[in-house]
């Protein structure tokens, strides 16, 4: 049983929903980056959707561009929040076929620098978030035979580097939770996946919590290294994720054994 839409046969011959066109899609952090850019795209091929972030001006004005989409102001570091937010969007769509959890922010400086308490709010959005928007949607779309979820993880949790580790640390968690429940729920055919953006254009080390002066852009960080990707390019991961099913999407295929 699947959840309507045409089904094929993805990696390990599970069936895994192979179309985006009139299903109900929340995506949080919806206002900027890869967010914005992840909506602009499923919008095109005809995804009804929900944009969550914390300000809704942004919304409204994305929601102006994208005609028959839906704002749900909410703060997902607020673990309430995050599911009345997939209780509302149920309740205002009727059902809930895919959730990207892309909502997050970055941390950057020496483990012993790190802040406790302003730690603890990282987890709270990158980790319990995400958590808790899942248990909320799982009753959802196991109601209606299956669904999709997506959480977006970071190139970081795949190498060990100096000045990362609580952010890392946080994303490393969310790689756990999702993989261990896509075994979780593959009976109920909700399809659980994690994508592995690289460095990215976006307002990602704008809003980075950071020990050091002067925070980089994102083609400062990577000087010497492969070029920082777009958050379009990001997008087309989330939509591959959503179309194959598969468990983890990496931005570069160099990244599943070079960064390591």
């Amino acid at each position: 049983m699947t959840t309507g839409i045409a089904a094929k046969r993805g990696k390990g011959g599970k069936e895994t929903d192979m179309e985006i066109k009139d299903k109900v899609i929340l995506i949080t952090g919806a206002s900027s980056g890869i967010g914005l850019a992840a909506a602009r795209l499923l919008w095109k091929d005809g995804g009804k959707l929900a944009l969550n972030a914390r300000s809704k001006g942004k919304l409204d004005q994305l929601a102006g561009e994208l005609p028959g989409s839906e704002v749900f102001p909410a703060d997902m570091e607020d673990e309430r929040e995050a599911r009345n937010l997939v209780a509302k969007v149920q309740s205002r769509f009727g059902r809930l076929d895919i959730l990207i959890n892309n909502a997050g922010r970055g941390m950057n400086g020496p483990l012993e620098t790190i802040d406790i308490k302003e730690y603890r709010r990282l987890i709270d959005l990158n980790i319990i978030g995400p958590l808790a928007a899942m248990q909320a949607v799982i009753p959802v779309m196991r109601k209606q035979g299956g669904g999709a979820i997506v959480n977006i993880s970071s190139g970081t949790t795949l190498m060990y580097a100096p000045g990362l580790s609580g952010y890392s640390a946080t994303k490393r968690a969310l790689n756990g939770l999702t993989l261990t429940a896509r075994n979780e729920l593959a009976s109920d055919h909700i399809t659980v996946s994690v994508v592995y953006p690289y460095v990215t254009k976006s307002n990602f080390f704008e809003n980075l919590i950071s020990s050091e002066a002067k925070r980089k852009t994102a083609d400062e960080y990577v000087a010497g290294r492969a070029p920082a990707d777009t958050p379009e390019h990001v997008a087309g991961l989330i939509k591959t994720a959503i179309l194959t099913g598969d468990a983890e999407i990496y931005a570069h295929d160099w990244m599943k054994s070079a960064m390591r």
